[in-house]
């Protein structure tokens, strides 16, 4: 029996992710025990649009094999006093995207466009805050620990990809370049982030009729209630091509 794919072991985990799951509570959006980590998209602008830099990871250890931004964890030194978590991920995310990609951006144009919390109930959860930034100085160094591959790729392009399952992607990154394609350059880009705002993901996982999906705040039945009303925040993700819902 051959290896699963990269794909194949992102859609288990998933479908494992609503079967371990519990209801939430008010306190899991900011639960202290929960890991921290940043990431950064960072955009240039390309001959058709705004490109965003994307990295594959190794096969192995966290999103084996999946596209991602640049980022990671927070670290110890990361923390300054009683500071904000915003403003520690937002420094963690600096030093990860240099640390992977060989990008020197500035921490003071980091934009923070969400923050996503799992859904409560898994064995391994990691809060998560999402920056967006213009590319600064620097040639692209990966770091052969954290990434075997970079391209600068337009989103609507590596989301196309992703449905016809010839990338790798999560639900965080999936969003997110949703919200990023569909304009003509960066400063417009980000003039849109600008407008929409922190955006919090606190996540729900649950099967459906096509399978697990994925649920937001704004979703009618994100608590259960199936009656709830007609407005969706949705992300179903037991087959490929992905379906996105938000009517908020």
């Amino acid at each position: 029996m051959s290896e699963p794919t990269s794909a194949e072991r992102a859609l288990r985990a998933l479908a494992e992710a609503a079967d371990a799951a519990r209801p939430r509570t008010p306190e899991d959006g900011a639960d202290p025990d929960v890991p921290v980590a940043a990431t950064v998209v960072v955009l240039r602008d390309g001959p058709a649009g705004p490109e965003v830099l994307m990295l594959e990871r190794p096969d192995r250890g966290s999103f084996a094999g999946a596209w991602v931004f640049p980022g990671g964890k927070l670290e110890d030194g990361d923390r300054v006093g009683a500071e904000e978590e915003e403003d520690a991920a937002r420094r963690a995310g600096v030093r990860e995207t240099f640390e992977e990609s060989g990008l020197t951006i500035d921490p003071d144009a980091l934009r923070t466009i969400s923050v996503w919390d799992p859904p409560p109930g898994l064995p391994l959860r990691i809060r998560t805050w999402f920056f967006a930034v213009r590319a600064g100085s620097g040639e692209i160094v990966l770091s052969p620990d954290e990434a075997v591959n970079a391209e600068w790729v337009a989103p609507s392009a590596i989301l196309e990809r992703h449905g016809r399952g010839e990338v790798t992607l999560y639900p965080p990154t999936w969003v997110t370049l949703h919200t990023l394609a569909g304009q003509p350059d960066v400063e417009a880009l980000v003039g849109a982030l600008r407008l929409a705002g922190l955006r919090r993901f606190e996540t729900v996982a649950r099967k459906g009729e096509t399978g697990t999906m994925l649920l937001w705040q704004e979703d009618a039945e994100y608590l259960g209630d199936a009656a709830g009303g007609a407005s969706r925040h949705r992300l179903e993700v037991g087959s490929l091509p992905w379906i996105y819902t938000r009517t908020d």
